[in-house]
């Protein structure tokens, strides 16, 4: 029992790798490729030579992640990304090529429709992207560049899909036409939000400040209505230089309706702000776990 909880992560992450590299070849195969939809980066580029010389598009990936490969071992975690990315890069390369020798597999996709194709194909590519990201890996190409960028630069992952893979969507709207390349380009702005929430989890939860003459009142039905924590801060007005407590709880958002009544019939000149937050780790809440 001792050796599956010591080596769980690890097989953890390299499940979650293999599964998203294979959700991400189906996005690929069935809705971008027959709809010529170029899906950014090395992938991108590999189905543009496709389109011209008919080489295997699998092949293509994995040849062009080679030298991304190595800037990714530079800046990205050594070893521990070497391994994960190196599987990543070879599942996608093969799942993308294998998924075509499936007797039963729509070659010509499920629908002609622009809009479908790139929507569905914005959401199951994302979701594979998201899982292979929570499995602490990169499916190589632009995937590396933009966790450079968010690793030492701070962009979202979701800007630095769009920035790595403007190139590419220019080089698309030249041999495809250009109503393919501005769909494309939703593709990849849906592909980044959905990589977000696979990362981060759907389930947002909200952060409240709230300032009050009643704090006490308002924390304690907090506390014994909504059985949720508040921390009660001290702060002085920059304007009156008068000394107030200020209320923050953070609740799920369901409960914010319940949260404004509480304060509205303690105080009704309160001064309140909801916030968003991607995380609530502890009680309460998702239990905080080394990832």
């Amino acid at each position: 029992m001792s050796m599956l909880k010591r080596y769980w992560p690890t097989l953890r992450d390299f499940s979650l790798v293999l599964i998203g590299t294979f959700v991400q070849a189906i996005g690929f195969r069935v809705f971008l490729v027959p709809a010529n939809l170029a899906s950014g980066g090395v992938s991108g580029i590999a189905q543009l030579i496709n389109y011209f010389t008919g080489w295997p598009i699998g092949l293509m990936v994995f040849i062009g992640n080679l030298p991304l490969f190595v800037l990714g071992w530079r800046f990205l975690g050594g070893r521990r990304f070497a391994l994960r990315t190196a599987v990543a890069i070879v599942a996608l390369s093969f799942f993308t090529d294998a998924l075509l020798w499936l007797p039963f597999f729509p070659r010509n996709g499920l629908t002609n429709d622009l809009v479908l194709n790139a929507l569905y194909g914005a959401v199951v590519s994302g979701v594979g992207y998201g899982l292979v990201y929570r499995g602490k890996g990169t499916s190589g190409g632009s995937d590396i560049l933009a966790r450079i960028l968010n690793h030492y630069r701070g962009i979202p992952i979701t800007q630095s899909y769009l920035i790595t893979d403007t190139a590419v969507i220019l080089g698309a709207g030249f041999i495809f036409g250009w109503d393919k390349a501005l769909y494309a380009v939703i593709t990849l702005y849906v592909s980044g939000i959905v990589v977000d929430t696979t990362m981060e989890g759907a389930g947002t939860v909200r952060t409240a400040l709230i300032i009050t003459s009643e704090a006490q009142l308002v924390a304690e039905t907090i506390m014994s209505n909504m059985e949720r924590g508040v921390t009660i801060l001290n702060a002085r007005g920059a304007y009156t230089g008068e000394e107030r407590l200020v209320l923050y709880c953070v609740v799920n958002r369901s409960e914010i309706p319940q949260l404004k009544a509480i304060v509205h019939e303690a105080d009704e000149l309160a001064f309140m702000v909801v916030g968003a937050a991607h995380e609530a780790l502890g009680e309460g809440f998702q239990p905080l776990k080394k990832h």
